[in-house]
């Protein structure tokens, strides 16, 4: 398991400079975002439009995903919510309450489908 990347990738600069609105825009306009093995570590993602993209062992420690649709993204497998806020965020059904619990409380990797 490698540690996640604080990438130069512009899209993924955007959602750390906290423009989600543009971000939303331009991924809607066909723009594609490399997003797995993303260190998004403290970052406020409220308003993200997540469908179609991919966070494969992404970091989310302390994190704002409030109100977060994850159901339509490609993948979540292998990412940490430690600390998280996930009030009213959506994970895909592929992953189990237990499962957001202990990375949410525990740092542990999500893993879909178990």
């Amino acid at each position: 398991m490698t540690a996640p990347i604080i990438s130069d990738a512009p899209l993924y600069r955007l959602l750390r400079d906290g423009k989600i609105a543009e971000f939303n825009q331009r991924i809607a306009s066909g723009e594609t975002a490399e997003l797995s093995a993303c260190d998004f570590r403290h970052v406020n993602l409220q308003g993200l439009i997540t469908d179609g993209l991919d966070f494969t062992n992404s970091y989310f420690r302390q994190s704002n995903l409030r109100g977060v649709d994850f159901t339509n993204c490609k993948s979540m497998e292998g990412a940490s919510i430690h600390g998280a806020k996930i009030s009213g965020t959506y994970f895909p059904k592929e992953i189990r309450a237990e499962e957001v619990l202990l990375s949410l409380e525990h740092g542990t990797r999500l893993r879909c489908g178990i």
